[in-house]
């Protein structure tokens, strides 16, 4: 190995925590800790729609910092295996790949055998990135030439040049390394900087930057605090502000793998995201249980059975519902789901949209307003650091 390459094969140092960071990580773990008993104290019904929604949720923003814009509800159809949503071929090829990587991911929370390994990583990208693969742009193995992340503003500026590609392998068996290694540092610092450094190594030739969210979410949920679906920043990363402090963040690392900097800011970066994530996380639960009353209420009031409840749920939270998921939700048969729906529609409850497969159903002008009222009141975040 040259003296030049072995340079390039240091990692960022892990910066000393600020009293302001660690009071901040102090309030995360707390909010974190009480999120685990509220999810264990929550009917299932309503901790499995969340689930689902926020696996949708991490999908859809991960894949819009990259340009393929699905919207949640869209990708929640897709992963429920709906065949008739109306998105482009590519994106569904990319919303379904992302989909298949982080399920995977989720499996892996609780291995017993579980380590890191440079074949893991690899795999891991062979899932996102297989439908693409080609000799000059290989899924799956490390790249074998040069990359440059452009300047969003200007694609022909290089915002970003990664290390030559003679590089990568030591470079990642160091990381993998790093990985393997118990250093002390709380889990979530250290699935910070494993973000950090991947997506600078860029060792792909495209996906670096999911590859490195979603390592920094697989190290999140083996911490075991919280299941996988909740662990997950990516949705945070994914709405339109944050995407472009996250693009800063990076920038001011500079335009080259310059790993001798102090990386303080993006820790601070991280835990914000962190914080912020835990507070939607437990909006939209606190949200789910009161939309879910009124909606028991209005049941009981008018004389309908609890099971559709179910279904007006997606419909106050999501804004629509399918047959076919009310029926796997509350495991009815074809003919059952389909008259329930058929009942609430002529009775002024949902309004149904588009026909046959691709039918779905939104609120009619009798769906209960108290409902739709909750679901609708945006939820505020404050940020720990300022507030």
């Amino acid at each position: 190995m040259t003296a030049s390459i072995y340079r390039r094969c240091v990692l960022y140092p892990t910066p000393a925590l600020r009293p302001a960071d660690d009071q901040v990580l102090g309030e995360i773990d707390g909010m974190r800790e009480a999120l685990r008993h509220q999810i264990r104290t929550t009917p299932s019904k309503w901790t499995e729609g969340l689930r689902k929604f926020l696996t949708a949720d991490a999908v859809a923003a991960s894949n819009s910092i990259e340009g393929f814009r699905v919207s949640t509800v869209d990708v929640q159809d897709l992963m429920d295996g709906e065949r008739d949503v109306e998105v482009s071929d590519e994106n569904r090829e990319e919303t379904l790949a992302y989909q298949r990587m982080m399920t995977y991911i989720q499996t892996l929370h609780d291995a017993a055998d579980f380590s890191y390994s440079k074949s893991l990583l690899n795999a891991l990208h062979w899932m996102l990135q297989g439908h693409r693969h080609t000799a000059r742009r290989p899924a799956g193995q490390w790249r074998r030439g040069p990359v440059h992340v452009t300047d969003a503003r200007d694609p022909g500026i290089a915002a970003y040049t990664a290390p030559d590609a003679d590089a990568v392998p030591a470079l990642m068996r160091e990381l993998v390394d790093w990985l393997g290694a118990d250093s002390g540092t709380h889990p979530l610092v250290r699935a910070a900087m494993a973000h950090l450094h991947l997506v600078s190594i860029h060792p792909w030739a495209d996906g670096n930057g999911r590859m490195a969210r979603s390592l920094q979410t697989l190290m999140i949920a083996r911490e075991g605090v919280l299941a996988p679906e909740f662990s997950s920043i990516e949705a945070w990363l994914g709405r339109p502000g944050n995407t472009w402090e996250y693009y800063r963040e990076l920038a001011d690392r500079g335009p080259t793998y310059l790993p001798d900097q102090d990386v303080s800011s993006w820790i601070r970066f991280n835990l914000t995201a962190y914080h912020q994530q835990a507070q939607s996380v437990q909006g939209r639960l606190d949200r789910s249980g009161r939309v879910g009353g009124a909606l028991f209420a209005f049941a009981g009031s008018t004389g309908l059975d609890e099971r559709v409840v179910t279904a007006l749920h997606d419909v106050a939270v999501a804004g629509r519902v399918r047959r076919s998921r009310y029926e796997h939700a509350e495991g009815l048969s074809l003919q059952q789901a389909q008259r329930d729906l058929r009942d609430l529609t002529a009775a002024g409850v949902l309004e149904p949209v588009g026909r046959t497969r691709a039918r779905y159903y939104t609120a009619g002008p009798r769906f209960p307003q108290p409902a739709l009222d909750v679901a609708r009141t945006p939820m505020t975040l404050r940020n720990p650091y300022t507030s």
